[in-house]
């Protein structure tokens, strides 16, 4: 008991980024009492990285409180953190291909199947890719943030999921860190698409390539190039699409790039 009243006490009185502000679409961190093991967020694991818990929230996380679950000692306990509202601005995108804003009948099951295997891959959670290092995958303008409401010819459409990156085609696009590819194939809105397992329910996803250069099955290293951009798929002009799930959840890449780098 007493053991665990000093893990606690000294979780609330250590300087940490786990205290800055959560918001829907961000990463919430969290130093992890010593001995803490079996951290869940909404009934999924989360990813552990320099002693804390690295937590996804979902765009669509109501403000208020939300709680970790953990074990210490064989005794079960919680972490209640409070989520604080962000808004994002809206986006209007006009798309030349009236088939990528309302695809005919004859595409729906193909849209369902690759919407199936992408849920699949990202409710993942694998082994741990050791890794100090988290970084953006080329040099390029953003064109679109990750959250913007988004209306595609007029029509309501899902808050965008990532970050685009504008750039040459032809550009090379590089893996943000060390992982094992999942997926390396054509889909109908994505494009040439790549996905890369991180371990530990990290999973990036690169999006509308005019080529891939990599094999589902293949081990990349920190860096290595995996493609390179271009504006297949829904797109309207090179660019690359960058998403970063944690948990099973997209959440902003800048945020989790910056508190992942920041934790020593």
């Amino acid at each position: 008991m007493i053991k665990r009243f000093l893990s606690l006490l000294l979780v609330l009185i250590s300087p940490s980024i786990a205290y800055a502000e959560a918001v829907p679409g961000g990463v919430y961190t969290w130093p992890l009492p010593t001995g803490a093991d079996s951290i869940t967020f909404n009934g999924k694991p989360v990813m552990i990285h320099r002693g804390h818990a690295l937590v996804g929230l979902p765009i669509t996380t109501e403000p208020g409180t939300a709680t970790l679950a953990y074990e210490l000692d064989g005794n079960p306990g919680q972490h209640n953190f409070e989520v604080v509202a962000k808004a994002y601005t809206e986006q209007h995108i006009q798309i030349e291909n009236p088939a990528m804003v309302n695809p005919p009948a004859e595409t729906l099951e193909r849209i369902r199947t690759e919407l199936s295997l992408q849920r699949s891959l990202y409710a993942q959670f694998n082994e741990p890719v050791i890794f100090n290092a988290f970084r953006q995958p080329l040099e390029g303008r953003v064109s679109s943030l990750y959250g913007h409401r988004r209306y595609f010819n007029g029509q309501p459409r899902s808050p965008h999921s990532g970050l685009d990156l504008a750039a040459p085609a032809g550009t090379p696009i590089s893996a943000a860190a060390p992982g094992v590819v999942t997926l390396a194939r054509d889909l109908y809105f994505n494009g040439y698409t790549v996905f890369l397992d991180h371990g530990q329910g990290l999973i990036t996803m690169y999006c509308h390539m005019q080529e891939i250069l990599v094999s589902e099955g293949d081990t990349v290293g920190p860096d290595e190039t995996i493609g390179l951009v271009g504006t297949t798929g829904r797109s309207t002009g090179p660019h690359l699409h960058w998403s970063v799930s944690l948990n099973g959840n997209r959440v902003d890449p800048q945020t989790f790039m910056a508190v992942f780098n920041e934790i020593q």
